[in-house]
């Protein structure tokens, strides 16, 4: 996403994050712009830790949408080194609260929509809205339902906190924000509501990597359709 504001004279390079709890800017950017850095605060990724320091307010806008808050200025060096692009921070969850958020992943754009009636023609998930984090309940291999953290700054398909799957051969690959996460990978099948994935590759975890989560709904698997992200009426609609 462009995302400008009066720092720069040319807007700033932005990932639609709504696996982050709340909108990042990178430090490094932050710096350059002689944005003030205030307290700081402990951050907690997947598989690490780190510190970032709440900024000034900011006005901020993406296309016609101002947003004037506070974003986390966080390291995000190794990001944007696996995304192969520059990247000046995230809009994370806090982005979606109050929003009905469509991506459409084959046209390559967002869409801010009005508030949409109950019905739909889409498979409708519900979505918890949590202080830092938007879940969905999805089934994994034939389990009950499970919440899954909705991830779209996740590279990878599923993440999925299996305590008891015998071990795997381990990938490596950069696949979410701040480290190089180590799994197991093995192919599952996924159903989201009555929508039924096979052949989903899947990196397992036998620790939650938040707690009260079971995992992670990343972009191999949102992209397979036009997404709607409906906060307000606490749905998620998939096209």
């Amino acid at each position: 996403m462009r995302v400008s504001v009066p720092q720069s004279s040319e807007p700033l390079n932005f990932l639609l994050d709504s696996g982050a709890g709340t909108s990042v800017l990178m430090r490094q950017t932050a710096q350059r712009l002689g944005i003030k850095l205030l307290q700081h605060v402990s951050v907690r990724g997947v598989g690490t830790q780190t510190v970032g320091y709440w900024t000034q307010t900011l006005n901020a806008n993406i296309g016609v949408v101002r947003l004037s808050q506070k974003f986390l200025a966080v390291d995000l060096q190794k990001l944007a080194d696996a995304c192969g692009h520059h990247v000046d921070g995230l809009l994370g969850a806090d982005f979606f609260r109050g929003r009905v958020v469509q991506i459409d992943y084959t046209a390559g754009r967002m869409r801010l929509l009005p508030p949409s009636p109950a019905s739909t023609t889409g498979q409708v998930l519900p979505l918890r809205v949590l202080p830092n984090a938007l879940c969905v309940p999805i089934r994994v291999n034939g389990n009950g339902p499970q919440w899954l953290r909705l991830d779209t700054g996740c590279a990878a398909a599923l993440h999925w906190v299996c305590a008891d799957h015998p071990p795997t051969p381990l990938t490596c690959e950069l696949s979410i924000g701040l480290t190089e996460v180590s799994a197991p990978v093995v192919q599952t099948t996924a159903e989201l509501g009555t929508e039924r994935c096979e052949d989903v590759p899947t990196r397992l975890h036998q620790r939650e990597i938040f707690p009260g989560e079971s995992g992670l709904l990343g972009n191999g698997l949102l992209s397979r359709y036009r997404v709607t992200i409906d906060a307000p009426r606490g749905r998620v609609v998939l096209e």
